[in-house]
């Protein structure tokens, strides 16, 4: 049942964004227990333009906290973001909760020049 309604939850976020939305790629986010992984989207063609997770062997190497690895993957986001000349984009937090690993990962991607 509950899963049933993070689903829903998630479903219904997306609706919201895609109508606010329509000529900005999606940064859509994603978490385990122990990780965090995030691509931005775009939504018209269907493809991941650019993606960054902890699972990464620069990331992984690390032995840091949670919090802190999700402001890491903000910075690598945001600049490999930079590198493709995405600036606008629109923050898809799924059927998370905005506050914890994910707000402080929108907060770092913000701090580094993505516009949301």
């Amino acid at each position: 049942m509950r899963k049933n309604n993070k689903n829903k939850r998630k479903l219904r976020n997306r609706k919201k964004l895609k109508t606010v939305n329509l000529s900005r790629y999606r940064v859509s986010v994603s978490k385990s227990l122990n990780n965090l992984f995030a691509q931005i989207i775009d939504d018209k063609q269907k493809k991941t333009l650019v993606s960054a997770s902890s699972i990464e062997k620069e990331v992984k190497a690390k032995k840091i906290k949670k919090m802190e690895k999700s402001s890491l993957i903000g910075e690598m986001l945001a600049k490999r973001a930079k590198e493709k000349n995405i600036s606008e984009v629109y923050f898809d937090r799924g059927g998370y909760k905005y506050h914890g690993r994910v707000k402080t990962f929108a907060e770092t991607l913000r701090k580094n020049g993505l516009k949301f």
